[in-house]
């Protein structure tokens, strides 16, 4: 992956906002020189080294040491079906002559990058995971920058950006109003904000995550939370959005072909003959189950678009 000029103008500092430039080391400074930071060998600027918060740190460590095994499950055939349908849905709820200039928060190995690549320019992926943004750069480098940073203190420019999404990174941050008011901060006035996230309104899956959450080696329950609707909506209005779709997905199809890094049983499916097949069957029921006006409401998975007024003043 290359750091080009346009990549550098976008940037800045996470500690003071100030814009960065490039030394002649290859490292990035603000212009008094009193922060600098590293690009790593992949070209991946390193911007959680001096600025990261506690459960950032918590999260950067234990996906680290997950990487591999997350990476994997998602390369199993039910998880690609499966993911391929929660794609769609994402996509139903995207307004496409309005992307432009895209970011990823929490963009892990690039997934919004991979759906949107075709579909867009330039985009920007922000994760804390060095390992998670090598598998990154390393397949999708030559379309998109990618940086190392704290979601709460996102090291981008304010107003830069038509359209960011989160794709199963909102339920990993605790101080969600930071991340929301920081998603708000970079977005150009009119500009759209999609997720798709665990979500857990249904009691049964409320409950069932509660000890799922705990027992599981491949999940930290102190600094993952699936969402709640009203934890969120009223959050992300506080930080000046207007919520425009709220829609959940996912059901016992989900529980099945979807969980393939967090219980063992799951990864065995992808040797059954016909797995596609099934995974695509127990996608219609799923998508049938909760357009049911009684379980609308019951998925374990939540599409979001909100959008920033156009009126809204760009920030300094």
């Amino acid at each position: 992956m290359r750091l080009e000029e346009r990549d550098v103008a976008l940037l800045r500092c996470p500690a003071t906002g100030q814009p960065l430039q490039r030394l002649p080391d290859g490292r990035l400074a603000t212009g008094d020189r009193r922060h600098t930071y590293d690009v790593s060998a992949h070209g991946i600027p390193l911007f959680a080294v001096g600025a990261l918060s506690n459960d950032a740190a918590t999260q950067q460590r234990h996906y680290d040491r997950i990487a591999a095994l997350y990476v994997e499950s998602l390369g199993y055939p039910h998880t690609i079906e499966y993911s391929a349908y929660l794609d769609r849905v994402l996509m139903d709820a995207v307004v496409p002559s309005r992307l432009g200039l895209v970011a990823e928060i929490c963009c892990g190995r690039g997934e919004a990058c991979r759906l949107l690549q075709d579909k867009t320019g330039r985009l920007v992926g922000v994760d804390i995971s060095a390992k998670m943004l090598e598998q990154a750069a390393h397949d999708l480098g030559d379309r998109c920058l990618f940086l190392q940073g704290d979601a709460t203190r996102i090291p981008l420019a304010s107003a830069a950006f038509d359209s960011v999404f989160i794709l199963g990174g909102i339920h990993h941050v605790n101080q969600r109003s930071a991340l929301f008011a920081e998603v708000f901060r970079i977005l150009k006035p009119g500009g759209y904000f999609y997720w798709r996230e665990p979500v857990s309104d249904f009691f049964l899956w409320r409950w069932i995550r509660a000890v799922i959450y705990r027992i599981s080696p491949q999940l930290d329950s102190q600094t993952e939370r699936p969402l709640l609707w009203e934890e969120t909506v009223p959050v992300l209005e506080q930080a000046g959005f207007t919520v425009e779709v709220w829609k959940t997905v996912g059901f016992l199809g989900f529980c099945l072909f979807m969980n393939a890094d967090v219980l063992i049983f799951n990864r065995l499916f992808r040797f059954l003959p016909g797995i596609r097949r099934l995974t695509r069957l127990f996608c219609a029921i799923d998508d049938a189950t909760t357009r049911t006006s009684a379980l609308e409401r019951s998925g374990l998975i939540v599409v979001g678009r909100a959008r920033k007024p156009p009126a809204a003043e760009k920030a300094a």
